[in-house]
């Protein structure tokens, strides 16, 4: 192998690691962007009380209608 193949060899090496840092930190970029917010205590009031309601209503559905 010639001087120039070496070389040529050497920068296509470097193109590829530079490529493969650039998608594995655009990946992890990616992952940080898509992690939720962690809910405010009102938030997580209302998800709460909302589950509690929906529990009601579907134990009301079940009994028997009273005439």
């Amino acid at each position: 192998m010639n001087n120039s193949q070496k070389n040529e060899q050497d920068d296509l090496q470097k193109y590829l690691e530079e490529k493969a840092k650039q998608e594995q930190e655009q990946k992890q970029k990616k992952k940080e962007e898509q992690k939720p917010e962690p809910l405010s205590a009102y938030d997580a009031c209302v998800l709460k009380e909302s589950a509690k309601i929906y529990e009601l209503i579907a134990e009301a559905q079940k009994r028997p209608k009273d005439d």
